[in-house]
């Protein structure tokens, strides 16, 4: 068994618990999820089942979408809820302020992964250092946002859409938002309604997934990498790929001139094979991964 879920992940558990839960429910070993989201989180959480996990990293580039609640005039240590609070504020801020600072926030940057993340720093998480009072330095990262939209606003709380690329850190977001503002903040809800071009709508509740139900909800993995040109090829080519072999560019039919590492999704024998990365300096089409073997009955 195969494929792909989209699970609405509940507030309170890890993305790895999520991952076992499904483990459990299908009986599989092979199981993967393609970006953690909070404990305190809920929202879009895609999870590949059996050979398909080998595409589990082909959507952590994704951008992401996110409904965010924040609170200002309070800071924690986890820059949200669910930690020790560090200071209160008295909070007069405009919703015209607020969105002035908003637009401070758009396009490329740098951000700070929080100290409560799963960064590691010498082999070690730094929400583990956290725990034990240590604080270490963390290089800043590159990050986009894309939007960023005000959605309510109601004397101190405020709920935005974040549109973002990947290692974007909406906690640290929150924060660096209030602290421009002088009054401090945290986020208090998070939901990611939207990732790799799967929405929220497209979810099942994770708590609705039953053994017997499961397999109703388990997508073609295919769906994943619509994004990259499809290239189909001959059978004798399929099985030359599926056996590990590279093929020859002057041989496939591509629509337009393949360029240098452009990957395509490989197409043969009605079936999904799995990725190819061109390489014009060798003429060949390698293999990027495989979805599908040549012992593979389905």
């Amino acid at each position: 068994m195969q494929g792909l879920l989209l699970i609405n992940k509940p507030e309170g558990i890890t993305s790895f618990s999520a991952v076992s839960k499904i483990k459990w429910l299908l009986h599989q070993k092979r199981v993967g999820h393609t970006g953690t989201l909070d404990p305190m989180a809920t929202g879009v959480l895609p999870i590949f089942v059996g050979r398909a996990t080998v595409l589990c990293g082909m959507m952590l580039d994704a951008d992401k979408e996110y409904i965010a609640r924040v609170e200002l005039g309070t800071t924690t240590d986890t820059l949200d809820r669910t930690g020790s609070v560090l200071s209160k504020s008295e909070v007069s801020v405009t919703k015209n302020q607020l969105e002035d600072v908003l637009k401070t926030f758009l396009g490329k940057q740098q951000q700070t992964p929080p100290m409560y993340s799963a960064i590691k720093k010498d082999g070690v998480r730094l929400y583990d250092l956290a725990r034990e009072g240590k604080q270490v330095e963390r290089k800043p990262r590159d990050i986009e946002i894309f939007e960023l939209e005000l959605l309510s606003f109601n004397k101190n709380t405020f709920e935005i859409r974040v549109l973002c690329s990947k290692g974007t850190y909406i906690r640290s977001l929150a924060a660096d938002i209030g602290e421009k503002l002088g009054t401090g903040a945290m986020l208090t809800a998070l939901t990611r309604t939207k990732t790799a071009g799967f929405s929220l709508k497209q979810c099942v509740d994770l708590n609705d997934l039953t053994p017997e139900n499961i397999g109703l909800y388990l997508l073609d993995c295919e769906k994943a990498v619509m994004g990259y040109d499809e290239l189909t090829v001959s059978s004798a080519q399929a099985n030359r790929f599926i056996n590990g072999g590279e093929l020859d560019l002057g041989r496939l039919k591509f629509s337009v001139p393949p360029k240098n590492g452009q990957i395509f999704r490989v197409k043969g024998m009605n079936k999904f094979l799995g990725l190819g990365e061109v390489d014009t300096n060798k003429a060949c089409l390698k293999i990027n991964c495989l979805t599908h073997h040549f012992t593979d009955d389905n």
